[in-house]
């Protein structure tokens, strides 16, 4: 202040200073020097203001900008910072950082049942638990609600953060007193490792947060550690899922119809839609390079309304052409069980009347995925009142295809290919095959045979009295655009099944399935 002065005649600032009474304040001065007639310095004037309040206003509002107000911990601002010096420090010293998201378990039935003073009780309680079982070196901060950050420095294996988290968790088990009630609490919590996971304070928070949420879904009261490995899958699985969607969106999807015809006669019964992703890179894509990635997301139910969409679309075109075939789309079960199916059906319908419902046949997809059987039949029954009838696909695959058969009042039942595959020369096959046609003949239902792959395959079928068929045998999913030139080809020169040397019965017993073999060859 003097070297101050001296130059600069001049200084202004901020110091403590004293009462009378002995009281410390903070005062703003200001002092500045009186020169006499020949440049002398002969006084000093000093003005100054109190502003202790101002200093205890400012000191309040930077704690409340970086702590909780209700447990006084460290907030997310003043924990990022922390996060960043820790990272920075473990990146010199080799150590491990553990960022670690905690959550109560069962906290909100404490605010409900004995009110929110009580809950906020209950969580100045856990604060002074966390912090009391922390290291000094560790930061234990609130980021609302019933959620805590842990952040642990200074470890040298994963095994010994482990060990302190299991440490941190336990402070805060043991049952709390509260409005003279005893209540228990436990807690589920996140973790993950610094430098293994190579993330910013944000990201790190993010998957300590994602390894928490998989400790609720086992069972709560646990630890899980974040696995950087799993999180590149899921998010590589993340990006295919948004890929996909965009794909449906930017019309990059296609059907391609698989003819069925009856093997009997050569009759063209119609066509099954099958999806198609036609990418703009990498070409035409098959449904198991994208269907498994739909699965089980909003994703499964864009394109199965996409797909009936384009369905009814074509086969609209295909009746003002005068085409007469019936038309098959696969549904799945997630899409079929869906509020708004039978609604969007009815309004397909609506905007489509030059389609005979009945030449529209639904194929259930994933018979297994049926868990709700009554509610699936009554949705089949409900198609049948609009006119449309209904498959049972891939039927023989599942442990309860009986029950299916039984209770879903289907009208159509595909023979799985599994079954087809070699029928000639597996006897097992023909049995099983027997087995289907004789439920489906005691149940009324239609039956078709997929994946007839060659011709001694479907003259065995129609030898055992299974009459339609679809395979490669037949023809191969064709673009739209081909179908005409199929069906051209189909008329001029159907295969022959030879079906009059074997003499079909129906019944035909699967002793006789060597002599199939023989006169299909």
């Amino acid at each position: 202040m003097q070297e101050h002065l001296q130059t600069h005649d001049y200084w202004e600032g901020e110091l403590w200073n004293r009462r009378k009474g002995g009281d410390l304040y903070v005062e703003r001065l200001c002092i500045a020097a009186i020169r006499g007639g020949n440049d002398v310095v002969t006084q000093y004037i000093g003005v100054f203001s109190d502003i202790t309040v101002v200093k205890m206003q400012h000191e309040k509002l930077e704690l409340l900008a970086h702590h909780d107000a209700l447990t006084g911990l460290p907030n997310r601002v003043l924990l990022s910072d922390r996060m960043e010096q820790a990272m920075a420090s473990a990146t010199r010293s080799g150590k491990l950082v553990a960022v670690c998201f905690l959550d109560l378990d069962g906290f909100k039935a404490i605010n409900d049942r004995y009110g929110h003073e009580a809950g906020d009780a209950f969580l100045v309680e856990v604060a002074r638990r966390l912090t009391a079982a922390a290291r000094g070196e560790d930061t234990v901060a609130r980021l609302g609600g019933d959620e805590f950050a842990l952040l642990m420095v200074g470890f040298d294996s994963i095994g010994q953060a482990q060990r302190a988290i299991v440490r941190m968790m336990e402070a805060i088990n043991p049952p709390i007193m509260l409005l003279d009630r005893i209540l228990s609490i436990t807690a589920s919590m996140g973790a993950t490792i610094f430098p293994d996971d190579s993330a910013d304070p944000d990201t790190l928070l993010r998957h300590a947060d994602q390894a928490m949420y998989l400790a609720k879904q086992a069972g709560k009261n646990c630890f899980k550690l974040f696995n950087p490995e799993h999180d590149r899958i899921a998010r590589g699985h993340g990006e295919s899922l948004s890929r996909v969607k965009c794909a449906i969106q930017d019309g990059e999807m296609q059907l391609h119809y698989q003819p069925k015809v009856d093997m009997r006669t050569a009759e063209v019964i119609g066509f099954e839609a099958l999806v198609r992703w036609q990418h703009p890179e990498l070409g035409l894509k098959m449904p198991g390079d994208f269907l498994p990635i739909l699965a089980g997301t909003d994703g499964e139910l864009d394109l199965g309304q996409w797909v009936l969409r384009a369905a009814f679309g074509q086969m609209s075109a295909w009746s003002e052409s005068g085409y007469t075939y019936e038309l098959s789309v696969n549904i799945s079960a997630p899409h079929l069980l869906h509020p708004d199916f039978i609604p969007d059906l009815r309004q397909l319908l609506a905007e489509h009347s030059s389609v005979p419902a009945h030449r529209i046949e639904l194929e259930i997809l994933e018979t297994a995925a049926l868990e709700d059987i009554e509610r699936a039949g009554a949705v089949i029954r409900q198609c049948h009142t609009l006119g449309l009838r209904v498959a049972l696909d891939d039927f023989g695959t599942g442990h309860s295809s009986l029950s299916y058969i039984r209770l879903l009042p289907v009208d159509t039942v595909k023979i799985d290919r599994l079954f087809i595959h070699e029928v000639p020369h597996d006897p097992e096959n023909v049995a099983v095959i027997e087995c289907v046609l004789g439920l489906t003949r005691a149940f009324g239902r239609r039956i078709i045979a997929e994946g007839v792959e060659s011709i001694s395959e479907g003259v065995a079928l129609v030898a055992l009295g299974c009459d339609i068929g679809q395979g490669y045998a037949i023809g191969r999913p064709l673009p739209v655009e081909k179908v005409p030139e199929w069906l051209a080809q189909w008329q001029r020169s159907p295969i022959q099944w030879d079906v009059a040397l074997l003499s079909p019965r129906p019944g035909m017993s699967c002793a006789e399935a060597p002599l199939l073999q023989e006169q299909a060859s």
